[in-house]
C-alpha cells in the first residue's frame, strides 16, 4: 500500500523530461533544463549522508511520518546537497542561467534557510528569488529521497483524514498515477513531491476531502481531439480544488513529476475556474499573486 521511490527514480525522470522536450517544442529548453538538474539529482543522491532515521520506528508507531519535514527541515543534509548540485551543474550552466546562478551560490546560509522553508511550505516567491527556487527544491528532494530509501520499515497507508499527505514525511503529493503491472494494475497511487514516496488512493475519490460526487477531468487535446500527454486534472467541486493525474496505461513511463512540469498549459486552461491546485512540486516556481 505504500512504495519507498527506487534506486532510479532521477535517472527516470530525467529521461522522461528529454523525451517530453521532443514532444512539446516550446517547453524544450525549459524541459531540458530541468531533465539537466534531475540528472544532477541522481549523481549527487548516491553521495553518502549521514542517516536520520533512528527514530523512524517510535514515529510511526505514533502515527508520524518517520521523515517529517516540519521536524527534520533543519537537520536534513540539503544544504551539503545544494553545494554538490551547484559543483555538478557549474560546467554545464548557460548564460542565461549564469546570473541567478551565481546569486544563489554567493547566498548567505541564513537566506539559504529561508528559501528552503518557504519552498517547502509552496510560499510564493519574489522575482529575485523564483530561478533559485528549483535548485533549492531539487536540493531538498535528494535529502529527502536519500533518508526515504534506508527507512528501516515502511510505513502504514495514512489515515482518511490525512489521505493527502505522505505517510513519510508528510508533504502533499505532486501527482497521482494509475499503475500498471500484475500486482498494481489500473490501481491508484499518490507520488510524496518531496520524497517520492508513493501510497495507495480510491481511484474514484477526491485525494483531498473524499468526495466522490463532484470529480472531473480535464486534458490537453490537439486540434484533432488526440490527447497530447497522458495526464490529466481532476478536479473536485466540493473543495473546489484540482490534482494531475497521469495514466501509466497510456504511456508506461510518464512521470507525476516531469509531466507536471509539462503540462503547465493544463494549469491555465482551467485557471479560471477558481480551483486551488493542491500539490507540491519542489522544481516548479511560483510567483507572487498578482
Amino acid at each position: 500500500m505504500v512504495g519507498l521511490p527506487g534506486r532510479k527514480l532521477f535517472a527516470e525522470r530525467g529521461q522522461r523530461l528529454r523525451q517530453l522536450a521532443e514532444r512539446v517544442p516550446a517547453m524544450a529548453p525549459y524541459l531540458q533544463f530541468m531533465a539537466m538538474i534531475v540528472e544532477a539529482q541522481h549523481r549527487v543522491v548516491q553521495q553518502s549522508r549521514p542517516v536520520l532515521t533512528s527514530g523512524a520506528e517510535l514515529a510511526m508507531r505514533h502515527g508520524i511520518p518517520p521523515l517529517s519535514v516540519d521536524g527534520l527541515w533543519r537537520d536534513m543534509s540539503w544544504p551539503d546537497d545544494l553545494e554538490a548540485l551547484l559543483s555538478e551543474l557549474d560546467g554545464r550552466v548557460l548564460a542565461p542561467q549564469r546570473t541567478w546562478f551565481e546569486a544563489l551560490r554567493q547566498l548567505p546560509d541564513a537566506d539559504r534557510a529561508e528559501l528552503a522553508r518557504a519552498v517547502l511550505e509552496g510560499q510564493p516567491l519574489p522575482l529575485e528569488q523564483r530561478a533559485m527556487a528549483p535548485l533549492v527544491g531539487a536540493a531538498l528532494q535528494v535529502a529527502w529521497t536519500r533518508q526515504a530509501r534506508v527507512l528501516p520499515a515502511t510505513p502504514p497507508r495514512p489515515a482518511d483524514v490525512a489521505s493527502g499527505l505522505c505517510p513519510c514525511c508528510g508533504s502533499l503529493a505532486v501527482g497521482s498515477l494509475i499503475q500498471i503491472g500484475m500486482a498494481r494494475s489500473r490501481v491508484r497511487y499518490l507520488q510524496c513531491g518531496l520524497c517520492a514516496s508513493e501510497w495507495y488512493a480510491e481511484r474514484a475519490k477526491c485525494a483531498q476531502c473524499g468526495d466522490s460526487q463532484t470529480l472531473d477531468y480535464c486534458s490537453l487535446e490537439d486540434e484533432q481531439g488526440e490527447r497530447v500527454l497522458p495526464i490529466q486534472a481532476e478536479t473536485c467541486d466540493h473543495c473546489h480544488s484540482y490534482l494531475k493525474r497521469v495514466n501509466r496505461e497510456w504511456e508506461a513511463d510518464a512521470d507525476p513529476l516531469a509531466d507536471d512540469l509539462a503540462s503547465l498549459a493544463l494549469d491555465m486552461m482551467i485557471a479560471d475556474r477558481e480551483l486551488e491546485r493542491r500539490a507540491f512540486n519542489p522544481l516548479l516556481v511560483l510567483g507572487e499573486p498578482a
